[in-house]
């Protein structure tokens, strides 16, 4: 029973996490935005998301594991978990290293006059996001092969 609510928790929040970095990729998508509307769009997605979704993409990092230790005896399984790990801190890393530096700058810039390098800096964090929504896509992918596993083998 405990295996299952886990499995139930960590899917969710998973699912969640991921959910909201397409998200991001869907409303967020640069393409086309001048540097008025781009600026306003990123500085409201950081304030609502920046603190947020670390703390989330820790919480199921730590469910993970847990879900992981707990499937130690099924090689497959476990082996599903702990890519889901990996992919999960690629993702984390890339957002703490990568877009969350540009995030402190992009908060510091006036929305009606952003710097002249904006297009640089908005590029840069696309691409970042785009490989971590991979990362984070590829995770949710394992992670719910993990979870169906037991009804394909035994």
């Amino acid at each position: 029973m405990l295996s299952a609510m886990l499995d139930f928790t960590n899917v969710l929040l998973a699912a969640l996490l991921v959910g909201a970095m397409f998200g991001v990729w869907l409303f967020l998508n640069p393409a086309g935005s001048d540097a008025v509307l781009y600026t306003a769009l990123q500085q409201q997605g950081i304030r609502g998301l920046d603190k947020t979704m670390p703390a989330l993409g820790a919480a199921t990092i730590l469910v993970t594991i847990a879900a992981a230790a707990l499937a130690r005896g099924d090689r497959t399984r476990f082996g599903l978990l702990v890519g889901t790990v990996a992919c999960l801190v690629v993702a984390g890393v890339i957002t703490r290293f990568q877009n969350q530096p540009i995030n402190r700058i992009v908060m510091t810039w006036h929305v009606d006059a952003p710097p002249a390098n904006w297009m640089g800096l908005r590029d840069a964090w696309w691409r970042w996001h785009l490989i971590r929504l991979s990362a984070g896509l590829c995770g949710l992918s394992l992670l719910i092969a993990a979870t169906l596993k037991r009804n394909w083998i035994g």
